[in-house]
């Protein structure tokens, strides 16, 4: 079966700049990092796209997993999503959709996904979202989009993911999309213009409290459950907490940085405190470490504190930057960098 992206070789594949190692977070989430090496490999800008990041809240067990949102793919990107209704075995309908040109993802079970060795591969169970680029039978062969990268597979893994050759069938399907290429997504002015549009619709939907804080009022309930867990659970705390926030406002600050570099004015202060929000979450979450093994949280809410300060300016500058609670007409007429 022909791969989507022919010339596709994971030994040789490069990053975009967004998961560059050297970030401090330079894996987000498994939905957001596909979509930002599928853009990157279609030669699409991802950072346009994500006007979705400040919209992020505190929904009282995690902070939101975030995700581009399908009509931001659509309408800056021109890629469709669409869910994949699984009635016959997924080996059959990877091979339709790419037959048709089109990527699929599938959640796997991230056991079986040799690019996570030392963490799941092989050693624990944990569900994560992988693009099929190129799939093949017998013997078992898979290129596929994970996290932050483009990797292949290869014999019993492949089997054992998708439910076919010498592993059973799963007893439930697995939640699976495929994706269209429907135009060639915008360019120049009018994708920066789409872009703004986008990061009001999205910021019109923000909290209308400070997540940070609210995280604050939560956390001790969260400690009380946290010293009674195995040590394993705290990985995927931290994950959907510390991670997730942290993650985030990383992309927020980059989308704000692309959207400088095409002559929006007014965001650097902005950017550099999306920064210095990602360096304290992740420091946080070495705080929280280091708390729950010595069963001493006092540095914790200090810690928030600063950070939910800064989220509070970043609201007041991005708000200042774009006038997004005036009419349309009274906004800047912002137009690109010639």
């Amino acid at each position: 079966m022909a791969p989507v992206f022919v010339e596709l070789d994971a030994a040789a594949y490069v990053r975009h700049p967004l998961h560059d190692p050297a970030n401090h977070w330079p894996e987000t989430n498994c939905h957001t990092d596909l979509f930002i090496e599928i853009l990157h490999t279609l030669g699409r800008e991802p950072a346009a796209g994500l006007g979705m990041t400040l919209a992020q809240d505190f929904e009282g067990d995690q902070f939101t997993f975030f995700k581009m949102a399908a009509a931001d793919l659509e309408t800056l990107f021109g890629l469709d999503v669409q869910e994949l209704s699984i009635y016959r075995p997924l080996a059959d309908h990877i091979d339709a959709q790419l037959t048709r040109g089109r990527l699929t993802l599938i959640e796997v079970d991230a056991h079986y996904l040799a690019d996570t060795r030392g963490v799941t591969y092989k050693t624990g169970h944990s569900k994560t979202t992988i693009a099929v680029n190129r799939f093949e039978r017998s013997p078992a062969r898979l290129g596929y989009f994970h996290n932050a990268g483009y990797f292949e597979a290869e014999g019993a893994d492949v089997e054992a993911m998708f439910g076919f050759g010498s592993a059973p069938q799963p007893v439930l399907p697995p939640y699976v999309e495929f994706v269209k290429v429907i135009g060639p997504g915008l360019t120049g002015q009018a994708l920066l213009d789409a872009a703004i549009e986008r990061l009001a619709g999205h910021w019109a939907r923000r909290p209308r409290t400070n997540p940070i804080d609210a995280y604050r009022a939560a956390l001790p309930a969260h400690l009380d459950w946290l010293v009674a867990e195995p040590p394993c659970s705290f990985h995927p705390y931290a994950f959907n907490t510390a991670r997730q926030f942290g993650a985030n406002i990383a992309l927020a600050g980059a989308h704000l940085a692309w959207l400088g570099s095409q002559g929006i004015g007014g965001l650097a202060g902005a950017v550099g405190l999306c920064d210095r929000m990602t360096t304290a979450a992740k420091t946080f979450q070495f705080l929280l470490a280091r708390a729950l093994a010595r069963k001493r949280f006092d540095a914790l809410d200090p810690a928030l504190e600063a950070v939910a300060r800064d989220y509070d300016q970043l609201v007041d500058d991005v708000s200042t930057a774009f006038r997004f609670g005036a009419s349309p007409e009274a906004r800047p007429q912002v137009r690109a960098a010639s």
